[in-house]
């Protein structure tokens, strides 16, 4: 359950903060491993769709208080967090590079996922 005198700002939700961090993962520890061939296909991708999704998170909370202004920012964040799985799931099977921080990241973005979508939920039920 969301307790919503305890959120102040974006930067309290939990699913910004392990999106965040993750992020930081992808661009500092695995996309600098990439070939250089995938430098405007794969590589381009991930960082764009995992740099979105704390993005999207932050952007959406300043909207909250409008009817459908926060689901729909948390809608785009979950779509860019499937995108992220689905490109690290490619990362896994075609590269097989860094695999215990891709598998780790792998599992790290299903639960992103799973909290954007409980998030969009337990707000929506809080409104009423």
């Amino acid at each position: 359950m969301i307790n919503k005198n305890s959120i102040k700002s974006f930067r309290d939700l939990i699913v910004y903060n392990s999106s965040y961090n993750a992020m930081l993962l992808i661009m500092k520890d695995l996309l600098m491993g990439f070939p250089e061939d995938e430098r405007y296909d794969l590589k381009l991708q991930l960082s764009r769709s995992c740099k979105a999704i704390p993005r999207l998170i932050a952007e959406g909370y300043s909207k909250r208080h409008q009817k459908r202004g926060f689901q729909k920012y948390l809608d785009d964040a979950l779509a860019e967090s499937n995108e992220t799985l689905v490109s690290l799931e490619q990362v896994r099977d075609i590269y097989n590079i860094k695999m215990d921080l891709v598998n780790y990241l792998i599992l790290e973005y299903d639960r992103i996922s799973r909290q954007i979508y409980c998030l969009g939920i337990g707000w929506h039920s809080m409104k009423k």
